[in-house]
């Protein structure tokens, strides 16, 4: 059973930054391209950044230069380091393989 488990949200001012984590378990790790996807408030899910199972990376051009995804396949961990953050961020973050997500984590950026 794919399991997919976020954490590292919270509240920031703008121009701050925060790390997220995602464990991934059931599957293997190795094998495939991992996503972060954000939903806020109010609206549709929206695709943030993907990184390949080789580590090629691909970004939203609304966060380019400012988040950055990276992946430990030793540790079955995905990442997105977020700097910079603005209100706009503020979502609800999800980590995605395929058609499966976790429960999510919540950022919040607002002064």
């Amino acid at each position: 059973e794919v399991q997919l488990v976020e954490s590292g949200g919270g509240s920031v001012q703008p121009g701050g930054s925060l790390r997220l984590s995602c464990a991934a378990t059931g599957f293997t790790f190795n094998n495939k391209p991992m996503n972060w996807v954000r939903q806020a408030p109010g609206k549709g899910l929206k695709w943030v950044a993907t990184i390949t199972d080789n580590g090629m990376t691909i970004a939203h051009s609304s966060v380019q230069g400012r988040f950055t995804i990276s992946r430990d396949n030793t540790k079955n961990m995905v990442y997105l380091q977020m700097n910079n953050l603005q209100p706009e961020d503020t979502a609800v973050y999800y980590c995605q393989v395929d058609s499966n997500r976790g429960p999510g984590t919540q950022v919040t950026v607002s002064s």
